[in-house]
């Protein structure tokens, strides 16, 4: 692992995504270092992903990372939680990488509309903006509008306003209206 002190989630991640390209699972990082990407910098403790498998998968790489040194944890959210799993992967100073097991109205395809980033000597699969901000409206908490409302601020204009009602529409009528309200918001 790269890591060597508390503060080092980032690296973390770097380590959960060579262990996921390594499995050929494909992954996109979301949360506070997304944000980042898309020009919104806030502090953040963790690294978070989203990867499409299903909890029997999820098993099988918690498996490996554990085989690999890493401290994990599979939860496996309820019947009606659009989590269906989350799977932790920590380290020895405590830095975390969750990786969301699925997400419920999440397009398939936004894992290859995900940006290819280089990352301190590595790359990462980041959500792209579109599917950054359905996914924060859909989440709807506080920290998930204002971080939705940055990315939109940053450039408005070269957003595609006709997929992002098309990823809102998949997580439902409030997502929606909840993304006519943060595009309407004045600058």
């Amino acid at each position: 692992m790269r890591t060597d002190a508390p503060g080092q989630s980032a690296l973390l991640m770097l380590d959960v995504a060579e262990a996921l390209k390594s499995q050929a699972i494909d992954y996109a990082v979301i949360g506070a270092m997304a944000a980042a990407v898309h020009g919104v910098v806030r502090a953040s403790l963790d690294a978070d992903a989203v990867v499409l498998l299903h909890v029997r998968e999820a098993a099988r790489f918690q498996q490996l990372l554990a085989a690999a040194g890493f401290i994990t944890a599979l939860r496996i959210g309820d019947e009606g939680d659009p989590i269906p799993a989350l799977l932790e992967a920590r380290d020895a100073h405590g830095n975390r990488v969750d990786l969301l097991i699925g997400l419920r109205g999440l397009d398939p395809a936004a894992l290859t509309r995900a940006l290819r980033v280089a990352f301190l000597g590595g790359e990462l699969s980041v959500i792209g903006r579109e599917d950054f901000i359905a996914m924060k409206a859909y989440a709807g908490g506080p920290q998930d509008l204002s971080d939705a409302s940055a990315v939109i601020a940053v450039d408005r204009e070269s957003l595609d306003h006709g997929l992002l009602q098309r990823l809102a529409e998949r997580f439902g009528r409030d997502t929606v209206r909840v993304v006519q309200q943060l595009l309407a918001a004045p600058e």
